[in-house]
C-alpha cells in the first residue's frame, strides 16, 4: 500500500512539474508557434513614403529592421545613466529598442527629444532638469514626444488593420516597436526589452487595456 502511494505521489508531482514547466515555457513564448503576416488577413503594409537617410529603404521598414537588429544581439537588461546617452553594445532597456529603431532610419532620437523639450518646455512638466543623455530614455517623455510629433492610431489591439510593423506602442511604464509578425487572431507581436528571454514575441494581448499610446512616426525633411 505504501509503495502504491509513493508511486501515485510521484506521478502527481511529475505531472505538476510538467504543468508548471509548460506554463512557464508558454508564458515566456519559448514554445514554437506559427506566426502570420498582415497579408494573411488582407492587410496591406502602408509605407511612409519617406526615406530620411536616403538609403532606398522606407522609414517604417527601417525602424522595424533597426529594432530587430538591436534585439538580435540579445542585450542584457541594464538601466543606467551613460555619458553620451546611448548605452554600450550589449545592454539596454525598452526605450533603447525604440532609439535604435530610429537610428536605423537616420534619426537621432536623443537629439530630437532634447530639441522638442527645450522648445516646448511646458509640455514636459515632469522634467525638473533637462538632460539630453537620459530624457529620451524615459517612457513618459517619449509618450509626450510622440503625441506631439507622430501620427496617433487606435489603442484597441483588435482593430488589427490599424497596426503594422514599425509602429510604436506605449504602456504606462513600457514601450515597444510593433512587429510585422502576427498571431492567429491577427494581433501583432512586439519587439521589446523588459528582461524577458524572447525579445520578439506574441505578448500584446497580455497588455490588452493597458495601451496608452500607439504611434506611427513621420517627419518631413
Amino acid at each position: 500500500m505504501k509503495k502504491k502511494f509513493i508511486i501515485f505521489f510521484g506521478i502527481v508531482v511529475f505531472l505538476a512539474l510538467l504543468g508548471v514547466t509548460f506554463f512557464y515555457l508558454n508564458y515566456y513564448n519559448l514554445l514554437p508557434r506559427k506566426s502570420y503576416t498582415g497579408e494573411d488577413f488582407g492587410i496591406s503594409y502602408q509605407k511612409s513614403g519617406n526615406d530620411y537617410d536616403q538609403d532606398g529603404i522606407d522609414d517604417y521598414i527601417e525602424m522595424l529592421n533597426g529594432a530587430r537588429r538591436f534585439v538580435s544581439q540579445k542585450p542584457r537588461y541594464k538601466s543606467e545613466y551613460y555619458d553620451g546617452g546611448y548605452p554600450p553594445e550589449g545592454v539596454g532597456v525598452c526605450t533603447d529598442v525604440v532609439a535604435q529603431a530610429f537610428l536605423e532610419a537616420g534619426y537621432d532620437l536623443r537629439e530630437l527629444v532634447d530639441q522638442d523639450i527645450r522648445e516646448n518646455r511646458e509640455s514636459y512638466p515632469n522634467i525638473e532638469v533637462v538632460d539630453k543623455n537620459i530624457d529620451y530614455r524615459r517612457v513618459r517623455n517619449l509618450k509626450i514626444f510622440l503625441e506631439r510629433n507622430a501620427i496617433s492610431f487606435t489603442t484597441n489591439i483588435y482593430e488589427i488593420d490599424k497596426w503594422q510593423g514599425g509602429d510604436i506602442v506605449v504602456f504606462p511604464s513600457h514601450i515597444a516597436i510593433v512587429s510585422d509578425k502576427r498571431n492567429k487572431e491577427g494581433i501583432p507581436y512586439l519587439i521589446h526589452h523588459g528582461g524577458q528571454p524572447v525579445y520578439e514575441e506574441d505578448v500584446l494581448k497580455r497588455y490588452d487595456g493597458k495601451v496608452v499610446g500607439h504611434y506611427r512616426f513621420f517627419i518631413q525633411k
